[in-house]
């Protein structure tokens, strides 16, 4: 592992839950390219997130299920409100693969 320990206390400040993309858009203003997707937390409402996953073309991201992380504090990307954190993992190209969930695991659901 590269990162110092921490504390089950640290991780458990981490807020994961499970949403699925209802909307995904271009964003040319982004420095790197990015999508705009709105994913939808079934009774948490939507959020708006820029995610660097290109390598998915957006009609195959829409109806996609993604881990995120809904408790970090809204950050603008070239005007934009990102407002949860997309979680995914590079492959062996470096090109970002989204963590997602079983599909009878319930939206809104929160990672335990």
């Amino acid at each position: 592992m590269t990162k110092a320990q921490i504390v089950y206390d640290d991780f458990a400040r981490v807020e994961m839950r499970l949403g699925r993309i209802v909307e995904a858009l271009e964003f040319p203003k982004a420095r790197n390219p990015s999508y705009k997707l709105c994913v939808d937390f079934g009774d948490f409402g939507t959020r708006w997130s820029s995610a660097q996953i290109t390598n998915y073309a957006r009609e195959d991201l829409v109806g996609r299920r993604v881990v995120c992380v809904v408790n970090m504090p809204p950050r603008n990307i070239a005007g934009f409100l990102s407002e949860v954190l997309i979680l995914g993992v590079p492959n062996a190209a470096g090109a970002i693969i989204l963590l997602t969930a079983a599909d009878d695991a319930e939206l809104g659901g929160e990672v335990a």
